[in-house]
């Protein structure tokens, strides 16, 4: 992947450096990811197709900088520490935002996003950076790409379907419980490094509670979670594996408080768990920040 061409030998000496993208490439043994993705083609006419972990590298440089794919073009195009991190050399050619998004759409139809999700964990795990002192749950919207259906105002049935994205659907939202069309991303995040551990993405209308158990490691010493995660099973399954339960308390319509302990408890663990209701806007930073 170190594609130095002619043109960067007369570059000067750190000019393009970025730390720590050069620190990433370096903790991840990309072999075991090439492999993954080596089937997976942006291209079968016309001129040669990117490398495929070339583009794998340029679609995390995007997650982690929150970059269109025009944006991502014009980056590769004129960030030196891009194109290193792709292994692309200042000859070569540049991604366009259109090969970039078919790469993408080819990794989903290739069912390769968990298996590239599940290699990268593991190796931050094997080297350490996994802390495991608890479970952070939490659930965000995520809206769809597409037009809403018209009939918004009244989503029931399929007539209330995207018919060019299917699997999305709509749900209620806030304190107005104003309308929304897309998906829910339900994350599990590790304490302590705030690196995701598990994910799941489901239509909108998935309640939280319904995958929490799947988020769940096994591994940590507590799970932490808000009140729409309470149940029973999911507590006495907790204990039972030996991790703390850390799940907030939900008034029951049989009280007209919460007991003072309860409320105490509540706060506490919302300090804890707070952490992660700022992962979806900001988990590019976190690798960034847990390798300096």
């Amino acid at each position: 992947m170190d594609q130095r061409g002619f043109a960067e030998a007369f570059l000067p000496a750190g000019f393009g450096r970025n730390a720590r993208l050069e620190r990433i490439a370096a903790l991840i043994d990309w072999a075991p990811v090439e492999a993954l993705v080596r089937r997976v083609r942006p291209g079968t006419v016309g001129r040669p197709p990117y490398r495929a972990l070339a583009m794998v590298r340029a679609l995390l440089l995007q997650q982690w900088y929150g970059l269109s794919d025009p944006g991502l073009e014009e980056a590769l195009s004129d960030r030196v520490s891009f194109r290193r991190f792709c292994g692309l050399s200042l000859e070569e050619p540049t991604p366009d935002e259109t090969t970039l998004c078919r790469f993408r759409l080819a990794l989903a139809q290739a069912g390769l996003g968990e298996a590239l999700f599940a290699e990268v964990a593991r190796q931050l795990d094997a080297a350490g950076f996994m802390v495991k002192a608890g479970t952070l749950i939490d659930a965000s919207l995520v809206e769809a790409a597409v037009r809403r259906p018209r009939d918004g105002s009244s989503p029931k049935g399929e007539e209330s379907r995207s018919r060019h994205d299917p699997d999305a659907n709509w749900t209620r939202t806030g304190q107005g419980r104003r309308l929304f069309f897309g998906y829910k991303m339900h994350i599990a995040v590790d304490q302590g490094s705030g690196l995701i551990r598990r994910r799941r993405l489901t239509p909108a209308k998935v309640y939280e509670s319904e995958v929490a158990d799947e988020l769940v490691p096994g591994d940590e010493r507590a799970v932490y979670a808000d009140k729409a995660y309470e149940k029973r099973a999911r507590r006495a399954a907790l204990k039972a594996r030996g991790i703390k339960d850390r799940i907030q308390h939900r008034r029951t319509s049989a009280q007209a408080r919460l007991p003072h302990w309860q409320t105490v408890r509540n706060k506490l663990i919302g300090r804890v768990r707070s952490a992660v209701e700022r992962t979806p806007d900001q988990v590019r930073g976190r690798l960034f920040s847990t390798l300096q």
